[in-house]
C-alpha cells in the first residue's frame, strides 16, 4: 500500500471525503460503488467494487463461446478495464484500462459497430494494434456496468450481422443475470 500524504477528518454524519486528484487518477465517479476492508493493523483499504468483476469467470466462458462460434476475438469489459477474453490479444488487453472512446460509447448506452471506411476506435489506451469491432454495453437495473465486445487487428474487415446480434444479446443476457 501506498502512502498519498493526504489527510481528511470524518464529519459528524461519519462521511470522508476522497480528494480529487485520487478520484481522477482511479476513475472512481460519482455514484460509484466501493467495497471496504478491514485488517487487525487498523487499516482501512476502499477497493472500487466492479459488479460486472464478480462475473469474470462466466465472461470468461461466454468469451469462450463467441469465439468458438465466431472465430473472432470477443471481450468483457467492466467500466474501466477489460476483465475477460477470448481468441488472442490476451496480454495485449486482459485488465488494461478501457479508452475514453469506449467509455463514451458506454455512456451512449448504444451498440457500436465498426464501418468499413471509418476511423477504427481503440480498446484501450495502452494498445495500438487491436481497435472495436463492436461494442454493446451491458446495462442493469438502468446503470451500464460494461461491454460485451469484439476486437479486430487494426485494418481488417468489420464485424458481420452476426456478431453484431450476438454481443447485444449477451450484453442483454449479463444485464439480467447482474439483476437477479
Amino acid at each position: 500500500m501506498k502512502a498519498t500524504g493526504i489527510v481528511r477528518r470524518i464529519d459528524d454524519l461519519g462521511r470522508v471525503v476522497i480528494p480529487k486528484e485520487i478520484r481522477r487518477t482511479m476513475r472512481i465517479r460519482e455514484g460509484d460503488p466501493l467495497e471496504i476492508f478491514t485488517d487487525k493493523d487498523g487499516e482501512l483499504i476502499f477497493k472500487k467494487y466492479s459488479p460486472i468483476g464478480e462475473l469474470s469467470d462466466f465472461a470468461a466462458q461466454i468469451c469462450d463461446s463467441l469465439r468458438k462460434s465466431t472465430d473472432g476475438i470477443a471481450a468483457v469489459c467492466d467500466r474501466d478495464a477489460v476483465i475477460a477474453i477470448a481468441g488472442g490479444a490476451k496480454k495485449e488487453l486482459l485488465d488494461k484500462p478501457v479508452s475514453p472512446q469506449l467509455t463514451e460509447i458506454m455512456d451512449a448506452r448504444s451498440t457500436y459497430r465498426h464501418a468499413n471506411g471509418g476511423s477504427s476506435l481503440p480498446v484501450s489506451p495502452a494498445d495500438e494494434k487491436f481497435c472495436l469491432s463492436v461494442a454493446a454495453p451491458v446495462i442493469s437495473e438502468g446503470d451500464v456496468m460494461g461491454c460485451v465486445l469484439f476486437i479486430t487487428p487494426r485494418n481488417s474487415a468489420p464485424a458481420t450481422e452476426v456478431e453484431y446480434k450476438l454481443a447485444q444479446t449477451v450484453a442483454i443476457f449479463l444485464g439480467k443475470q447482474m439483476e437477479s
